[in-house]
């Protein structure tokens, strides 16, 4: 695993080449990281890529063609080193390709290519997939950067011996999300027991005139909260005072915020995804998924999405 930087006058970047993740987002004047550090008290990953896959199968099975084969959630790519392809002081981009490991879960060859972009204070983080097949290929492709709440002390325990004082960790809950609508939203319910979305039960999140809902110890007591069937193209956290600290821009059919169930964590991720985890009575073919991507021979799928640092 190597690490590489891009940077400009207002943010520094790091990336991993294991998994082409993000492992630092900093202010280039105050140092300050927006970034999740990964410590595996909460959670070990701070940006994964999810592909070929979002959330989990049914049965972590994937039926294909009158096969079967075994993939865990969020698929492989997160998991696996990709190859340098090119880098300039603010741009680099990343490449995976299929091989007999992947193979075995996924019955397609692809190459997956991973970029990030910084321009001022915006990072692009974008996606290219291609199909190397004679045939379609179907996919889901989504994205989990995991952002420290703003002005939370745990950011600077993390790094010293406070790190394993409980009340050191308390996150203040003042934290606010805002939606571009102040239209009630609807997300989805998540077994506990299979990672599956159950579509017989929906909750609303009911938000103010400006859009904002408040952030509580209990919002997310069930898992990530799954929203489709919006029109929300922005989201963004805010600071105590309801100005944005980051706002994510994307356009793609689903996103989810979430943070580890009953943790207390110190970060919240807004993920934008392209595809989601099966539903609880999904019993069909793996192209047959709600929300799946479908890319003709050779042909290919470009997307992205925009992290603003306000």
């Amino acid at each position: 695993m190597n690490k590489y930087i891009i940077k400009n006058e207002e943010l520094v970047v790091t990336v991993n080449s294991f998994g082409a993740e993000l492992s630092s987002i900093k202010d280039a004047k105050t140092d300050w990281e927006y970034l999740w550090c990964g410590n595996a008290k909460y959670w070990n990953r701070q940006s994964p890529v999810l592909f070929p896959i979002v959330g989990i199968l049914k049965d972590k099975t994937m039926r294909l063609n009158g096969n079967e084969y075994s993939m865990g959630q969020h698929g492989f790519a997160r998991d696996n080193e990709f190859v340098l392809e090119s880098q300039t002081d603010d741009e680099i981009w990343f490449e995976f390709s299929s091989n007999d490991e992947t193979l075995s879960m996924y019955p397609f060859k692809f190459k997956l290519h991973i970029g990030y972009k910084l321009t001022g204070r915006k990072l692009e983080v974008l996606w290219r997939v291609e199909n190397k097949n004679e045939v379609t290929m179907p996919f889901s492709i989504g994205g989990h950067p995991a952002f420290y709440y703003p002005n939370d002390t745990a950011q600077s325990d993390m790094n010293n011996s406070n790190f394993n004082n409980e009340d050191s960790k308390k996150v203040n809950y003042e934290y606010y999300v805002q939606f571009d609508t102040n239209k009630d939203l609807i997300y989805g319910e998540i077994d506990m027991n299979s990672g599956c979305i159950v579509k017989s039960i929906e909750h609303t999140l009911e938000l103010d005139e400006d859009g904002i809902f408040k952030i509580d110890e209990h919002t997310f007591d069930n898992d990530a909260l799954v929203f489709e069937h919006s029109d929300v193209k922005k989201v963004s956290l805010l600071h105590t005072d309801k100005t944005p600290y980051i706002t994510m821009e994307f356009d793609m059919p689903l996103f989810a915020l979430w943070s580890p169930t009953k943790k207390n964590a110190p970060f919240m991720c807004i993920e934008p995804w392209c595809g989601r985890c099966d539903s609880t009575d999904f019993t069909g073919e793996f192209d047959e998924k709600e929300y799946i991507n479908v890319i003709e021979a050779d042909e290919e799928f470009n997307q992205k999405y925009i992290i603003n640092f306000d």
